[in-house]
C-alpha cells in the first residue's frame, strides 16, 4: 500500500525468475520445432528453421517494446484495449484458443517425451490435463512453476546435446530446395511455433521488480523484461538452429526413423549422440533423462496454460465481457467456472485430435493471432511514444504475422474451425453476459465517446490530496450542501459555504463581504450556516461560512473562488428535474463560461 492507501500487486519478480517463467513457455517450442521442419521439408528444412527464429528475435524484441509500454501486465488484452474493446475481446479469445491447445499439445509432447506408447498417449495427456486442473482447484501456491526449477536442468541437456552432436556437424546432407516460394512460405507458416509461448511474458510485467527511479504509481520495468527476453531469445535461436543442423547431420538412411521420432526429436538426438560416444546403453540412459526433463518441462506448460486461462476468463469476467459467474471463487480463491473451462477445453481438444501435427496445425492460428492482435495494436496506437524505428520493426513484424494467420486460415481448415469455434464461444458468452447486464452496443461519434470513455482522457489521475479546498454556493437546505459535506468528508478537505443574497439594485461594491454584511443577520443564511455547522463538527469537517450581496451572484461566486483558490466549486437544484433548466441558467452559464480551468465544476441535482 503506498501512502495515498491505493494497493499495488507485489512487485517482486526479478529479471532471472522472469527468465525461467518465459523459459518455460517459449523454450519448450525446440521440442516439436525441429521434428515439425524436418516432416515438412527434410533435409531442405535447415533455411526455414532459420528464418523462424529470426521471426522469433524479431518478435522477441518487439515484446521488450511492449512490456515497456504496458508495465501492469495483460498481454494482448491490455494492449488491444487501448484500441478498441471488441478488439481486446477478440485479442484475448485468440489467446483463449492458444492456451487451449498450449495445454494439449504440451501434455502430448510430455508423455511422448516420457516414452508412453502411441496407442496411449492421448488418454496419458488427457490424465496429465486432469491432474494439473485438479490441483489448480486449491491455488497456485500449491501449483508450484515447475519451469523455474526445470529451466537450468533443460538448458544443461540442450548444452550437452550441442556439444556431442558438434564434432559430427555437417552440411554434407543438407539439400537446397527445390519448390517455389509458395510452398516454402507454406512450410515456414508451419513450423512457425517457435514463436509459442512469448505472450507470457507480458502478462508477467505487472508482478516484475521496478527499474531504478520508478514508482508503484508510474512503474517501468523496461530493463527487467528486457534482460529476461534476450537470454531466453538468445537461447531458442541458438539452441533450435544447432539442434536442427544436428538434426540434419544425421546420415538420410536414418530418415525413416527420424520421420517415426519426430514427435520426441530431442530425445532421439541426445540418444543417438550420446550412443556414438558412449555406447548404445548409454545412449538410451542419457534419452531417458533428456525425456524426463524435457517432458517435466512440458508439463509445467500445462500448468502454465491452464493457469491462464483461468485468469484469463476471470480478467474478462471482471471487466464485464463475460458472465459475473466467474468471478465466484471457491474456498481456496479460484474462480470455479473459469477453472472448469480450462480444464474442458483442453480435454476436448486432445479428445478430437489424432496426432501431434494436427495439435501444431490448431496450435499456430491462435498463437499467431495473438501476437499478431497485440503488435498491431501497438503499432497504430498513436498515444504510445514509440521510436519511429520501433514503430517501424513492429509494423512489419505485424504485417509478416498477418499474412502467417490468413496463410493458416486458408491452408489449415481444422485451425480455421477451432479459431471460429473459440471465438464464436466466447462472443456469445459476451453477448449474453452484456444482456444480463442490461447493456446494449450502440454506436456514436467520436467526440461523444471521448466525453462518456475515462481512459480517454490523457493524464488520467485521482487527486485525493487531504488539505484541498471546496466552495458550495447554497441557497437552502438542499441535498447539495449534504453531498458537500460528504465530499469535504472523504477529501479531507476545507469546506467553504456560500450564501449570496441576490439584490435587484446594486450597492457599492460588486461583493459585501462578511465584515460588511453578516450571515447572523440573515435568518436564511443563518439557518442555512447554522444547521452546516452542526452537520459539520462530529465529522470533523472545517467549514468557512460566506456572506455576499450582490445583484450578479454569478460574478459573485466566480470572484470568490477565485480569490480563495478552491479546488472544486459545487452547485446544485433544488430537484432532480430542474437540472436541465439550471444547465441553461444564467448563473451556471456565466460560471462554466468564466471559471478558470484549474478549478473543477460539479453540478449535483
Amino acid at each position: 500500500m503506498n501512502e495515498s492507501g491505493l494497493l499495488h500487486r507485489p512487485r517482486n519478480l526479478d529479471w532471472r525468475r522472469a527468465a525461467a517463467l518465459l523459459y518455460g513457455d517459449w523454450g519448450t517450442s525446440k521440442a516439436y520445432v525441429i521434428g515439425l521442419a524436418f516432416v515438412a521439408a527434410g533435409y531442405a528444412a535447415l533455411p526455414l528453421i532459420v528464418a523462424v527464429c529470426l521471426l522469433a528475435a524479431l518478435v522477441g524484441y518487439c515484446y521488450t517494446v511492449v512490456c515497456r509500454e504496458f508495465p501492469d501486465g495483460g498481454g494482448v488484452y491490455s494492449a488491444a484495449r487501448h484500441q478498441s474493446r471488441f478488439l481486446a475481446v477478440m485479442g484475448a479469445l485468440l489467446l483463449v484458443a492458444n492456451m487451449t491447445v498450449t495445454a494439449a499439445l504440451s501434455g502430448w509432447a510430455a508423455v511422448t517425451y516420457f516414452g508412453l506408447p502411441a496407442g496411449w498417449v492421448r488418454y496419458g495427456t488427457m490424465v496429465v490435463i486432469g491432474l494439473i486442473g485438479a490441483v489448480n482447484f486449491f491455488g497456485p501456491k500449491h501449483t508450484g512453476s515447475l519451469a523455474t526449477f526445470l529451466a537450468v536442468p533443460m538448458v544443461l541437456v540442450v548444452v550437452l546435446i550441442i556439444l556431442l552432436s558438434a564434432p559430427r556437424l555437417t552440411t554434407a546432407y543438407l539439400e537446397p530446395t527445390h519448390d517455389t516460394f509458395l510452398h516454402n512460405w507454406v512450410a515456414f507458416v508451419g513450423i512457425i511455433l517457435a514463436l509459442s509461448g512469448v505472450e507470457a511474458i507480458a502478462n508477467l510485467t505487472g508482478v516484475m521488480k521496478l527499474d531504478p527511479g520508478s514508482t508503484p504509481e508510474r512503474p517501468r520495468v523496461a530493463g527487467t523484461a528486457r534482460r529476461a527476453i534476450a537470454v531466453v531469445a538468445l537461447e531458442v535461436v541458438l539452441a533450435t538452429v544447432l539442434l536442427g543442423w544436428a538434426m540434419l547431420s544425421l546420415p538420410p538412411a536414418m530418415a525413416p526413423v527420424m520421420k517415426e521420432r519426430w514427435e520426441d526429436m530431442v530425445r532421439f538426438l541426445g540418444e543417438h549422440y550420446a550412443g556414438l560416444w558412449f555406447g548404445p546403453w548409454v545412449g538410451r540412459a542419457f534419452g531417458v533423462l533428456v525425456g524426463l526433463v524435457v517432458g517435466l518441462l512440458l508439463v509445467s506448460a500445462v500448468n502454465t496454460a491452464i493457469g491462464a486461462l483461468i485468469g484469463l476468463f476471470y480478467m474478462m469476467a471482471r471487466d464485464g465481457e463475460m458472465p459475473r459467474a466467474f468471478t465466484r471463487l471457491n474456498r481456496h480463491g479460484v474462480p470455479w467456472l473459469p477453472l472448469l473451462l480450462a480444464m474442458l477445453l483442453p480435454l476436448a481438444t486432445t479428445a478430437v485430435a489424432t496426432d501431434l501435427e494436427m495439435l501444431a496445425g490448431l496450435y499456430a492460428i491462435g498463437v499467431v493471432g495473438a501476437i499478431a492482435v497485440n503488435l498491431g495494436s501497438c503499432t497504430f496506437n498513436r498515444r504510445l511514444e514509440l521510436r519511429w524505428y520501433e514503430r517501424a520493426v513492429m509494423g512489419f513484424a505485424f504485417l509478416v504475422l498477418f499474412a502467417a494467420e490468413l496463410t493458416i486460415a486458408k491452408t489449415k481448415p481444422d485451425a480455421l474451425f477451432f479459431a471460429v469455434c473459440v471465438v464464436g464461444f466466447g462472443l456469445s458468452l459476451r453477448f449474453w453476459a452484456q444482456r444480463r447486464a442490461g447493456l446494449r452496443t450502440v454506436v456514436v461519434a467520436e467526440p461523444v465517446a471521448a466525453m462518456v470513455a475515462p481512459e480517454e482522457v490523457p493524464g488520467f489521475e485521482l487527486k485525493l490530496n487531504p488539505g484541498q479546498n471546496l466552495m458550495v454556493a447554497a441557497r437552502g437546505l438542499t441535498r447539495v450542501l449534504r453531498f458537500a459535506l460528504e465530499e469535504a468528508r472523504f477529501r479531507q478537505a476545507n469546506l467553504y459555504v456560500l450564501y449570496v443574497k441576490e439584490i435587484a439594485v446594486a450597492p457599492p461594491g460588486r461583493v459585501s463581504l462578511p465584515e460588511k454584511a453578516r450571515w447572523q443577520d440573515d435568518p436564511d443564511a443563518a439557518r442555512i450556516m447554522t444547521a452546516v455547522l452542526a452537520q459539520a463538527q462530529p465529522i470533523g469537517v472545517r467549514v468557512v461560512p460566506l456572506y455576499a450581496v450582490s445583484d450578479n451572484p454569478a460574478a459573485t461566486i466566480l470572484d470568490l473562488a477565485a480569490t480563495i483558490g478552491v479546488d472544486m466549486l459545487i452547485l446544485g437544484a433544488r430537484h432532480r428535474r430542474t437540472l436541465a433548466q439550471l444547465f441553461k441558467g444564467d448563473v451556471v452559464n456565466e460560471v462554466a463560461r468564466h471559471l478558470p480551468e484549474n478549478i473543477e465544476l460539479v453540478i449535483h441535482g
